[in-house]
């Protein structure tokens, strides 16, 4: 929940953009630390200490700012990036980012359905990795992202007061969360394509 606190530690000089980040995204940042330190025990322990009972607002309000954060970068990579490797598996940049924006509305309507008691009868629970259009544009990139925080806000809305509901859903990473969980877990899932980003970012712009 919002204003749980992180213990003190050293500062990894290339992580700035992360602790630029962390005043107004903690929650996120705490629980994605884990993923960066290799210790992915800790990803689903800092997620169920911090997205309980409450915390719908502030998880909408840390994916706002994601999204501002995805989409800044986007708007900065030369076109080029956008067609080049070092996305998820074997992806180019546009369908990494595609795939983001596509997971972030994913997991929060699963969220939301599941708080509303509609999760659809034999709908699969297992999150799949699915590629954005290997094509898409800058704008196209942008718009998609912004039509997620669109879902976003309305399924922080149907969750706020079931955050501690199961949810059927399932990831890989982190196995079956609750609803106020996998709002929260949306924006690790964004850090984890962030990270991605500001690599190839600096990549491009080293001599």
């Amino acid at each position: 929940m919002a204003g749980v606190t992180t213990p003190p530690r050293l500062r990894d000089p290339a992580l700035g953009w992360l602790d630029a980040l962390e005043p107004a995204a903690p929650n996120a940042v705490a629980a994605f630390r884990g993923i960066e330190a290799g210790r992915f025990i800790s990803v689903r322990r800092e997620v169920r200490r911090r997205g309980g009972a409450g915390s719908s607002a502030a998880s909408v309000a840390e994916l706002e700012l994601l999204a501002v954060a995805l989409a800044r970068v986007v708007e900065r990579l030369p076109d080029a990036a956008l067609r080049a490797p070092g996305g998820e598996e074997d992806w180019n940049v546009a369908q990494t980012i595609g795939h983001d924006a596509a997971a972030r509305s994913g997991l929060v309507l699963a969220a939301s359905l599941a708080a509303a008691g509609r999760w659809p009868a034999g709908a699969p629970a297992v999150v799949p990795g699915v590629p954005g259009p290997a094509d898409a544009s800058r704008g196209e990139l942008v718009r998609r992202i912004q039509k997620s925080q669109r879902l976003v806000a309305r399924a922080g809305r149907a969750v706020e007061g079931h955050e501690q509901d199961p949810c059927p859903l399932e990831h890989p990473l982190v196995g079956r969360l609750r609803c106020g969980e996998w709002l929260l877990f949306a924006g690790v899932h964004d850090l984890m394509h962030l990270e991605q980003l500001h690599r190839i970012e600096e990549a491009v712009a080293a001599p």
